[in-house]
């Protein structure tokens, strides 16, 4: 434990108390603070000023980051007929209908995404307490709920991220690993904060985001300049 803590100690010194940074110079201190003896997830944390007790300021969609996020997911589909086919083929790791709704009843989670075909939602319903907790249960809001299995299956694999704030009006996610560059991380930062901002829910009035922070899965937050950070976006 001595060790961690001296890491982590280490790390912080290398952040200025009470500084915002700027984006770009945030993602090469989140890579510098990385100092954990594995490939460490890089996040961002985005406090927004929402009241997500509220039905019309919940926030929540999906986007494709450029690079994908370095994970790569283990995708369910639930489906039908000739759509079974389609996600085989587009390369989902586990597909079926009725036999794979029971085997989740039973306590089976090994997969990181799940998608559904409309006519399967009448059974896929039956799973809320098992998938909902984990934030895996198909939405057509998100995308996961869709007759376009092929496409769907797709882009999961290729860095479709889900974001939806927190009971806190926060919003977390993985955007890369420290073996990315910076620029990757950059491009992968930019397209998901954009898709935050574009998610807005027209009832929040004042400030939309609070505060803004980029952190290895390891290492300390460091905080950005909300502001800064959407000039230096929509500059580029």
């Amino acid at each position: 434990m001595a060790k961690v803590c001296k890491r982590m100690k280490a790390a912080k010194e290398k952040i200025e108390k009470g500084r915002l940074y700027g984006l770009k110079e945030g993602i090469q201190l989140a890579l510098d603070t990385a100092t954990a003896k594995f490939d460490e997830s890089i996040e961002m944390h985005v406090r927004l000023g929402v009241d997500p007790r509220h039905a019309d300021q919940q926030v929540r969609s999906t986007v494709v980051i450029p690079h994908g996020t370095g994970i790569t997911k283990r995708v369910l589909v639930l489906a039908m007929g000739e759509k079974v086919k389609e996600a085989e083929e587009a390369g989902a790791d586990y597909v079926g209908g009725e036999d794979l709704v029971a085997k989740i009843s039973g306590g089976w989670l090994d997969f990181d995404a799940v998608i559904a075909t409309p006519d399967m939602m009448k059974s896929v319903g039956r799973l809320g307490k098992f998938l909902g907790p984990r934030g895996l249960m198909p939405s057509a809001k998100t995308g996961t709920v869709t007759f376009d299995i092929s496409d769907a299956v797709k882009e999961i694999k290729a860095g479709r991220v889900e974001f939806r704030v927190d009971k806190f009006g926060i919003i977390h996610n993985g955007v890369g690993k420290k073996s990315f560059s910076s620029d990757q991380l950059y491009d992968n930062i930019r397209t998901l904060y954009q898709a935050i901002v574009k998610a807005r829910p027209a009832s929040v009035k004042g400030t939309y985001v609070k505060s803004f922070s980029v952190a290895s899965s390891m290492g300390p937050g460091i905080k950005i300049d909300p502001a800064g950070a959407q000039k230096e976006i929509a500059g580029d």
